[in-house]
């Protein structure tokens, strides 16, 4: 549906309504680097998900409130509320069924 880059003013507004992945991530991170080309693809395909990018440098109090410790962090929201996590890259379609199970 659409990928969007969040800080710590709009996070709350990102992921209030809707089915949300929030990509935790840092510039710096190698595997971050690696996953973001796959979260651009599964944004186009999925019309019901939007997918937002943040950036644990910017915004560390969104990230503390999560318990992100390691990156990347994926958070999957429903309407407001966290129903999934997972660590670290994942391949498209292992992120894509995890999706599914997940929404």
């Amino acid at each position: 549906m659409s990928l969007l880059k969040a800080d710590a003013n709009n996070f709350e507004e990102n992921i209030k309504s809707g089915v949300v992945l929030v990509d935790f991530y840092a510039d710096w991170c190698g595997p971050c680097k690696m996953i973001a080309p796959i979260l651009e693809q599964v944004s186009q395909e999925y019309t019901d998900v939007n997918i937002v990018k943040l950036n644990v440098d910017t915004a560390p109090t969104v990230a503390e409130q999560f318990g992100v410790q390691s990156i990347p962090t994926l958070i999957l929201f429903k309407d407001g509320q966290k129903v999934a996590q997972t660590l670290g890259f994942q391949p498209k379609e292992m992120l894509k069924s995890w999706i599914e199970k997940n929404k």
